[in-house]
């Protein structure tokens, strides 16, 4: 069974690979392996296994036997397992099986009944960019330059 879900887990990784950033498998914490440590990482990372520190990257999928003890910051990031500390994530989801103590901030969120929830979700507000010779006020107050939320 074990075979079988590793092959699943690196066809899948294989076809979100495609055309984005050259990595066609992503980075596997295992279930016996602990980290002391940040990490960076610019693909996916699915851990299994425990992260003591923080973890920067573009998708984070933290598995249902995988913990992490840290701040999180990933576009992605979807919880299965344990995460203890701050979650900044665009999209977040938190399956029933999820154990989250601490503060969560996302753009989208998605909880499944059953999830243990023990801090906050604070959802993040649009960013700021600033638009040349457009007004963010509907009266054209501001001329020259303005901010407009996307």
């Amino acid at each position: 069974m074990k075979k079988l879900r590793k092959t699943i887990y690196l066809k899948i990784a294989r076809f979100l690979g495609r055309g984005k950033n050259g990595n066609a498998v992503p980075t596997i914490i295992a279930e016996n392996t602990m980290v002391k440590g940040n990490m960076n990482s610019t693909g996916i990372l699915h851990v299994d296994g425990i992260i003591d520190g923080d973890v920067n990257c573009e998708e984070l999928i933290i598995g249902v036997k995988g913990a992490i003890t840290g701040t999180v910051k990933a576009q992605s990031m979807y919880l299965y397992g344990s995460l203890q500390g701050q979650a900044i994530a665009d999209s977040l989801f938190i399956a029933q099986t999820a154990r989250l103590v601490g503060d969560a901030s996302h753009k989208t969120i998605a909880i499944e009944p059953g999830a243990y929830i023990e801090g906050r979700c604070i959802r993040s507000k649009p960013e700021l960019t600033v638009v040349e010779g457009k007004s963010a006020a509907s009266h054209g107050t501001l001329r020259s330059r303005s901010v407009v939320a996307e």
